[in-house]
């Protein structure tokens, strides 16, 4: 066999083997469609307006298409929103960590020139928002749309892995304890496990490091059915991987309370801009 024909069946093999649909945690436990709404944790509030419907919205759940010209409401400076017409019950804050790239929402911009710390730009956009008293957080990976419209952005009474279905994992997930790309966690759980370690640099890693810092302190996670949580994965650079993600990892039963929401440095400052609220941080 010649060398060329050796890499061609290297590949194949490689390709068959991410991409086999039995590689992936294809059975696993989640909240079932008509179970979703009471699982929800809402904040009551006094208004002369009737309360949103978030039932109708879970149980009418559609598929969205990507690329479609959409109208949407203008939030307020800040990117604050809320709806007119009823009365919100969910009071979330969805962070968003960042670098060379644009959108919107609570944008955590990381301003050196080291590689990109995801975990701990989303613990700068958590300090932030907690502050600002939000009771729910998002933690979102800026490359990953919603699909349904039925997947309500909130939290449950456990922390919530949201993209458990992406399509370029062909839309299963890939290990059980994955907890990543979106989630939903309540302000009150990210600072009871001291938020992410701020050390990872470089892609990898943080992730199975957050999912470690929940198992320690008796949070399991939970994932909604997955008609409720598709994505798709915009096209982007991966970065360097991090070269002691492993050594960090084994470190984190020891090193969560000393190492994440509670350690950040001062150095960050907060810019209202007219779609979003701009952290910058290094």
């Amino acid at each position: 066999m010649s060398a060329r024909n050796i890499w061609v069946f290297c590949g194949i093999i490689v390709t068959i083997a991410i991409y086999w649909p039995t590689r992936h945690a294809r059975h696993y436990d989640y909240i079932d469609l008509k179970d979703v709404y009471k699982e929800l944790q809402f904040t009551q509030k006094i208004s002369h307006l009737r309360n949103c419907n978030y039932k109708e919205v879970i149980l009418n759940n559609t598929d969205v298409e990507i690329g479609e010209a959409k109208s949407y409401f203008t939030p307020e400076h800040g990117g604050v929103y809320k709806p007119k017409h009823c009365n919100p019950l969910i009071k979330v804050a969805v962070i968003v960590p960042y670098r060379n790239r644009t959108l919107q929402i609570f944008i955590v911009d990381q301003v050196d020139n080291l590689a990109f710390n995801r975990a701990k730009m989303l613990n700068f956009g958590a300090k932030v928002a907690i502050d600002m008293d939000f009771p729910c957080l998002i933690l979102h990976d800026v490359d990953l749309l919603p699909l349904n419209s039925g997947n309500i952005y909130g939290c449950v009474s456990k922390p919530r892995h949201m993209s458990s279905s992406v399509d370029t994992f062909r839309f299963n997930l890939p290990y059980l304890t994955l907890f990543g790309g979106v989630v939903a966690i309540s302000s009150q759980h990210f600072q009871k496990i001291n938020g992410l370690s701020n050390h990872f640099y470089g892609w990898g890693g943080e992730d199975d490091d957050f999912y470690k810092r929940l198992n320690v302190n008796d949070l399991s996670p939970c994932r909604f059915t997955p008609v409720l949580s598709r994505y798709t994965m915009l096209f982007h650079k991966k970065e360097k991987a991090s070269p002691n993600r492993y050594d960090i990892m084994e470190k984190s039963a020891v090193l969560h309370k000393s190492d994440g929401l509670s350690t950040l440095p001062s150095n960050y400052s907060i810019k209202m801009e007219k779609l979003y609220t701009l952290i910058l941080a290094s």
